[in-house]
């Protein structure tokens, strides 16, 4: 089997027993963006959280590229200690580039397979964003700030440190929207800088409004969370190993860092377990408008899962069932907004185990691009092998091409099962 998405084998050994094992640990890295994110702050908190600069170093030498240096320092912002990563440049003259002049050093690289899909998956999402906020096809973009060769070192050095440090899944907390403008190679932006905003609506990002006049979310980083993290939302159960912290390139008196939490999950062959809570309610006297933006507002506030069920209530009441799936952190906050939306006086709460499969990522390549498959690989007749392309990237792919979007799930389901079988 080819490489896992994002490394191929955990930090504890397994030993293996068919085509594709299932490791008994995940490895998990957690993004708290609480003061924003940028490539540079990306880069500083895998280093602050223990990759090794020497071996990113001599991986990144496979890029072939040349004219800058891969550096870091430590600094204190707002009394904390964090990692500021540099990337020296021997020439400063602005560099402009197409997304095929990119993809095509990253492809004719000698970088493992995983660092290479990330990588070209982020500029993927940075081109399609651009390309929406002007009205040009994605051939015509050009990367004015994200084309030079510190960004490039920043975007593919990211991927590079996930795969060192051999993360299996990332999780990203909401990110922070800031208020003002900012220069820009197209002249003053507002921000959320657009194509930033095009980016975590695409994903459907949550985002929660932060007092500061400076860029917070960079489309840099932007673009590496929507198209490597799994969920966005608050942090679930999981055995943290080390923190990071990646300094930000302005110094607002606070500590402005992305902090990096990275660690494991206990799984077993047929997955893993975690505790969650399940919110219900029976309503009846509700505008049904108002459902639509109660189901928004509870994803926005970080509940896992709402749906709806029609009930027969008393009094033969046509009637609503709520029910809203929540970590134990978030239950109170979310049972606050049922009772501030609705028109319901009483909830239930109950406590359950959310059992999930062991799962993988592997990238497969259309004629219209890359899509994400989840899978669950074959163990023995009772657990045969599951698998489902993602469905934001068959939706960019059916609005670039005009295909059915039945179509797209079908071309990467057989892309999926040609390179799945053949392995």
């Amino acid at each position: 089997m080819s490489e896992n998405y994002f490394t191929p084998a955990s930090v504890v050994p397994t030993p293996t027993t068919g085509k594709d094992s299932i490791k008994p640990v995940e490895q998990i890295i957690y993004f708290d963006c609480y003061s924003g994110i940028s490539g540079d702050m990306t880069l500083g908190a895998l280093l602050d959280c223990g990759v090794d600069l020497a071996s990113l170093q001599e991986l990144l030498k496979k890029l072939n590229l040349s004219g800058y240096r891969l550096e870091s320092e430590k600094v204190t912002r707002g009394g904390i200690a964090g990692t500021k990563a540099l990337v020296q440049l021997e020439d400063n003259s602005p560099v402009e580039r197409h997304l095929s002049n990119i993809l095509e050093i990253i492809d004719q690289s000698d970088l493992p397979q995983p660092v290479c899909q990330n990588s070209s998956a982020v500029f993927r999402r940075l081109a399609e964003a651009e390309a929406a906020v002007h009205g040009i096809a994605v051939e015509k973009v050009h990367f004015h700030e994200v084309g030079a060769l510190d960004a490039i070192i920043d975007i593919v050095g990211t991927c590079a440190a996930l795969y060192l440090l051999k993360v299996d899944r990332i999780y990203c907390s909401p990110l922070p929207a800031s208020r003002g403008e900012i220069m820009s190679a197209h002249g003053r932006l507002p921000l959320p800088a657009p194509a930033t905003l095009e980016l975590l609506t695409k994903r459907q990002v949550p985002i929660e409004g932060h007092d500061s006049n400076y860029e917070m979310v960079t489309p840099t980083g932007a673009a590496i969370v929507t198209a490597l993290a799994d969920s966005f939302g608050p942090l679930n159960n999981f055995n943290i190993e080390s923190v990071g912290y990646g300094a930000g390139s302005i110094d607002p008196g606070h500590p402005n860092y992305l902090r990096l939490l990275y660690g494991y999950v206990q799984i077993s062959e047929s997955g893993y377990e975690e505790k969650i809570i399940v919110i219900e309610a029976n309503i009846d006297d509700l505008n049904p408008e108002i459902y639509g933006y109660l189901m928004e507002k509870l994803f926005a506030a970080g509940a896992l899962d709402v749906y709806f069920t029609p009930v027969q209530m008393k009094k033969n009441r046509p009637g609503v069932q709520l029910t809203i799936l929540s970590t134990p952190e978030k239950q109170k906050l979310l049972q606050q907004i049922v009772f501030t939306e609705t028109t319901t006086l009483g909830l239930r709460a109950t406590t359950t185990r959310k059992i999930m499969s062991a799962r993988k990522t592997k990238l497969v390549q259309t004629a219209w691009g890359q899509v994400r498959v989840k899978y669950t690989p074959a163990q023995g007749e009772h657990y045969p092998l599951q698998y489902c392309p993602e469905y934001e990237d068959c939706q960019s792919i059916a609005e670039q091409s005009g295909l059915p979007m039945k179509e797209v799930y079908r071309l990467a389901e057989y892309h999926f099962r040609k390179e799945y079988l053949q392995e």
